[in-house]
């Protein structure tokens, strides 16, 4: 079955087409800075918020328009592979994302989760080799069960702790089966409402240690994808221990667990943190810590996660060039964690916002790419750090200063001349290079 009848495969007809359904910017094969277009951005779309979002909110009931509802929660299920691979193929998507829960009815016991987890992986696995289409990175949904109310790695309940960790199980045996490249933990529960019955160091030793099983038992079935942390302040749990990049990758550190874990970094939670999302990318490039980028963006005047597609250049390009700086995002990627609005509720809409979100990146890659040819950027940070490469600078560099000889160096140097970042005509030309 034919889930979008009516809409071709999306080509790129370049920034004067008025065609809804198709690329003005993202041509795939384009090569920018010598690697194609597609290599660079490496785009998956993620399963949940395309397949299993029905557009309601607190204030109002479902309103998107979707046609493979089935009699049976099995049934959607397997129409829902259908339609997916039907919108990955017609966007030219090359990877794609997925929570356990969003593929498969979770069924009344551990048992019959698994048992629909495998009969609907294979038949996305079927779906895989007919189309090329690969598997970025999946997870466990260990937040939206009232299991989970207390947390996962983190709960108070034995009994909790083990299911969550069956469940992990579950997902490493799945990426082993569809050859997974990354394998993801989000910690929505995995924090605390308040202090006053929390033992934080015992959650936090205990979300470490599920982290090393799921190492171990990797390397025991012979299956070692890049596990990646997701960073988010808060929403749903009051505070969330992985706040941001620079808290998390200081509990990778405390708990010996950089040489298997990066950052999955997301847009709107960075925004939740009070950071920009080239911020957090830079906490990540200084760690050797990028591992694969949730896009979407989020709204300056709420106060939570609302997953839009990107559309903002800007914001887009300054995170883009942290990625060209970083070498690349492989083998992770970018991941459209994005969903469309409830005032967006027809099928095609979901292929629209694609097309936008695609589109804007596209933008945003070809504008840091110009960034780094002109070496702009490079340029004003050599010159503003320039006196350590010269001088008492230099040797600053190379360890051969102490505290004694720089106080006697600076007794004779305290008439300093600072100089100017002119940071207003630095953000003037940075405009040059986006439109």
């Amino acid at each position: 079955m034919t889930y979008f009848p009516e809409i071709q495969k999306i080509q790129y007809e370049g920034p004067t087409t008025e065609n809804m359904f198709a690329f003005r910017h993202y041509d795939a094969e384009e090569v920018v800075l010598g690697k194609k277009m597609k290599d660079h951005l490496r785009f998956a779309i993620a399963y949940w918020h395309t397949m299993t979002q029905d557009g309601s909110d607190p204030f109002g009931a479902p309103v998107n328009k979707r046609t493979w509802i089935g009699d049976t929660e099995m049934e959607t299920a397997k129409n829902r592979v259908e339609a997916f691979f039907e919108i990955c193929e017609k966007l030219g998507a090359e990877f794609f994302c997925f929570h356990d829960v969003d593929v498969a009815p979770a069924g009344d016991t551990l048992e019959a989760f698994f048992q629909n987890l495998d009969e609907i992986t294979d038949l996305i696995k079927e779906k895989m080799d007919q189309t090329g289409i690969k598997l970025l990175w999946n997870t466990a949904n260990m937040f939206s069960h009232p299991r989970f109310n207390n947390g996962a790695a983190s709960t108070n309940h034995a009994e909790v702790y083990a299911y969550a960790a069956a469940q992990v199980k579950k997902g490493l045996d799945i990426s082993k089966k569809l050859g997974g490249e990354n394998y993801v933990f989000w910690g929505g529960r995995e924090g605390y409402e308040t202090l006053l019955n929390t033992d934080m160091k015992f959650e936090q030793v205990n979300i470490a240690r599920l982290f090393k099983m799921a190492i171990a038992y990797g390397e025991k079935i012979g299956h070692k994808p890049q596990f990646l942390l997701e960073p988010k302040p808060k929403e749903p749990s009051k505070h969330q221990y992985d706040f941001d990049a620079a808290t998390t990758m200081a509990f990778i550190q405390h708990y010996g667990l950089e040489g298997d874990f990066k950052l999955n970094l997301e847009a709107n939670h960075a925004t939740l943190a009070g950071h920009t999302f080239e911020h957090e990318i830079a906490v990540a490039r200084s760690y050797d810590a990028l591992g694969s980028l949730d896009a979407n963006q989020g709204d300056m005047l709420l106060g939570w996660d609302t997953d839009e597609f990107p559309t903002n250049v800007f914001d887009s390009t300054l995170a883009l060039y942290e990625v060209l700086e970083n070498g690349g995002i492989a083998p992770g990627g970018i991941n459209f964690d994005s969903k469309v609005r409830r005032s967006s509720f027809e099928m095609e809409d979901l292929l629209l916002a694609h097309i936008a979100g695609m589109d804007t990146y596209a933008r945003a890659l070809k504008a840091a790419a110009r960034l780094k040819e002109d070496r702009f950027l490079d340029d004003l940070k050599e010159k503003r750090y320039a006196s350590f490469h010269e001088g008492i600078g230099s040797t600053i560099l190379a360890d051969k200063e102490d505290l004694e000889s720089l106080t006697e160096y600076a007794l004779g140097h305290d008439q300093i001349e600072l100089e100017s970042s002119h940071i207003e005509y630095v953000k003037s030309r940075l405009n040059d290079y986006l439109f």
